[in-house]
């Protein structure tokens, strides 16, 4: 065997090997003796037909078998060979084999780029300060109450306003003519919610009950009905009767309608800790981003092409499926991963060469994932959730799973390193300079 290792472009490799004719004439023996061995071929005992029947007969089939023989026995004596350690899966480019020739096959990939840490103490990195927002307990609350919230009657004599209920009888005219499927009887209509086109429930507001009253509007333009679009249009409308929202106060009896069977106070500091935890997880995963922005910064790295395309497209996997769970369309999404296209790339670039950098500093520092670190993250997840620690494992025995985990653990391991070693600043969540893309 023959192998010679060809740069071709960065990163990337090709491995041409060639595979003297004599091993050839082997595979091609032995791929067709053991179908000799397997097929009954009509006229023949099985195991007893010619070889040259079997050769005519399964030509084609054999050539495969031999070509994808011969590269899985001789591709990874090539790399030890060569000394090389492809970071992805290969590209195979061969001709269909001959029993009496050489069989050339070259193998081209990517391999792991040489990383060299210039910089990685002292990073300058700002981290948002936080300050809890007493406005977001006020909105949960509000909201809690808001679930709950009745309408009553409005009993004195007054004008309708706005964030009433109006019951009312309407009828649409165009042109003098009755606007079909323009009418309606004891609608309710909260004042305020721009249900109607703009201008209606505005000449709602200050009826009383029992008065009638034409409206006089246009319908905008662009509209869903071409036909009415920015035409002139009178609606007759009866206030039948108003009713009011009445929001209940937030009383212990109150949270148990809901499930809880805390007192108010109790309730509000459980809001105030889940604001809390979600607000500094949120703050900690953005100081990690600006990190190891600052990391990739100070120590650039060569991006293997393969990496690039696969973790650009599992971006914009995960983006896709975020954006269709939300509603957005298909069109909508294509149209939107071509504007940010470089957003995406830079994204993907960045996380690629914190990987490699991560790594490195891990290796360096004695700090990637060890068999005790998983151990102890087996049972802080059991204490955690409940879940007895064999289940745990089982589902962590799963190779990806288990390389996700390890990755993670090292992961940390890094940032808390690199934390300790930085000049963190702390500065009002307005004043982080975030990089703009």
């Amino acid at each position: 065997m023959k192998a010679q290792i060809q740069v071709t472009e960065g990163l990337q490799r090709k491995l041409n090997v060639e595979i003297p004719s004599d091993k050839v004439k082997s595979a091609f023996e032995k791929i067709y003796n053991d179908i000799q061995r397997q097929v009954e071929i009509k006229g023949f005992r099985k195991g007893k037909a010619p070889i040259a029947t079997i050769k005519t007969m399964y030509k084609d089939r054999v050539q495969g078998d031999v070509a994808q023989d011969l590269i899985s026995s001789h591709y990874p004596l090539a790399l030890k060979e060569q000394n090389i350690d492809p970071i992805n899966y290969p590209e195979f480019e061969f001709e269909d084999p001959s029993e009496t020739k050489d069989f050339k096959f070259s193998a081209v990939f990517d391999i792991r780029p040489e990383v060299k840490i210039k910089k990685w103490e002292g990073l300058e990195v700002e981290k948002e300060k936080f300050v809890l927002d007493e406005t977001r307990v006020e909105q949960v609350i509000n909201n809690i109450r808001n679930s709950k919230l009745t309408y009553e009657d409005v009993l004195e004599t007054r004008g309708a306003v706005m964030g009433d209920v109006a019951v009312i009888d309407f009828e649409g005219f165009v042109d003098g003519k009755a606007l079909e499927n323009g009418a309606g009887k004891d609608q309710h209509l909260e004042l305020g919610s721009k249900q109607f086109i703009e201008g209606y429930e505005e000449g709602v507001v200050g009826m009383k009950v029992g008065e009638t009253r034409t409206i006089a509007l246009k319908f905008p333009s662009p509209y869903h009905s071409a036909e009415l679009a920015g035409k002139p249009v009178d609606f007759k409308v009866t206030l039948n009767g108003l009713k009011k929202k009445v929001l209940p106060e937030i009383t212990d009896e109150l949270l148990k309608t809901i499930g809880s069977n805390q007192t108010v106070e109790e309730f509000k500091k459980t809001i105030v800790a889940d604001i809390e935890q979600s607000d500094k997880k949120r703050i900690e995963d953005g100081f990690k981003n600006r990190l190891l922005k600052k990391l990739v910064e100070a120590n650039p790295v060569d991006v293997p092409a393969s990496l690039m395309k696969d973790q650009k497209a599992a971006l914009v996997e995960d983006f896709k499926k975020r954006m269709t769970d939300q509603g957005m369309q298909p069109t909508e999404f294509e149209s939107y991963v071509q504007k940010w296209d470089a957003d995406f790339a830079k994204t993907a670039n960045e996380m690629i060469q914190s990987s490699f950098l991560i790594d490195k500093l891990a290796i360096d520092n004695d700090l990637t994932c060890k068999k005790e670190d998983i151990e102890q993250r087996f049972d802080e997840y059991s204490k955690q959730t409940g879940i007895e620690l064999d289940r745990i494992k089982e589902w962590y025995s799963k190779p990806e799973q288990m390389s996700r985990l390890s990755y993670m653990i090292t992961e940390e391991k890094v940032i808390k390193l690199l934390t300790e070693k930085s000049k963190v600043k702390e500065v009002d969540a307005k004043d982080i300079k975030e990089e703009q893309n």
